[in-house]
Order: structure tokens, then C-alpha cells, then sequence
């Protein structure tokens, strides 16, 4: 759990790096709350996500953009490599590979590895 605050600590923070556990922690996190959510709060009959899920999702926008750089450069890799998310259906193969390598050993030019955690 400390992974996950760690990342809304960082709410806004692009630089540095990430570790896969910090970044796959949060996500999976985020994915569960946001089902919860919309559970609780959709509306199943019109497909509709729910006020309360939609503002959580908004405010994961940026801190999941965020450790979503983070996590590129600690494969060395810039942050503005997610645009290649919005190329359908290939796209988001490729970041679901550069998300999955795992970082750099050592210093990079994004600074030094991430403490394991």
C-alpha cells in the first residue's frame, strides 16, 4: 500500500524513475477501485460509469501519466514514448511490453535506479 501513496505523493512528478512494483501496484489498485466504483455507482441498464467513479478517474489521470513516465525511464526510455498508446490496438501491446522490461541496472540519464520495494 505504501507503493500506491508513494505514486499520489508524486501526484505530479515526471521526473525520476519508477520500479515495475511501484507502477504495476498502482494500476492494479486504480483497476479494482474503479470497478468498485462503478458497481457502486453506475448505472448497469445505460452502461454508465457513475459520477463518484468518473471523478476518481479523473483524478488519476495525471498521477497515472506521471508514474507511466517514470516507469519508461527507468527502462531508459522517454516519457513521451505513451503517445505510441494511441496507435489502436498495436499501441497499447508495445507499452504493455515496455512496461513489463524490467529498468536499467545502475544510473541512467533519468538519474539512479529506484529503491527495490
Amino acid at each position: 500500500m505504501d507503493g500506491y501513496l508513494a505514486v499520489w505523493k508524486k501526484y505530479a512528478d515526471f521526473n525520476g524513475r519508477a520500479n515495475r512494483r511501484e507502477f504495476w501496484t498502482f494500476v492494479l489498485i486504480n483497476i479494482v477501485i474503479g470497478m468498485v466504483l462503478v458497481a457502486a455507482t453506475g448505472d448497469a441498464a445505460n452502461d454508465q460509469p457513475g459520477l463518484l467513479a468518473m471523478l476518481f478517474y479523473l483524478a488519476a489521470l495525471l498521477p497515472t501519466i506521471a508514474v507511466s513516465a517514470r516507469r519508461l525511464h527507468d527502462t531508459n526510455r522517454s516519457g513521451w514514448w505513451q503517445l505510441v498508446s494511441l496507435v489502436p490496438v498495436v499501441g497499447g501491446l508495445v507499452m504493455l511490453v515496455l512496461y513489463l522490461l524490467s529498468g536499467t541496472p545502475g544510473a541512467n540519464r533519468f538519474g539512479e535506479p529506484p529503491a527495490a520495494g
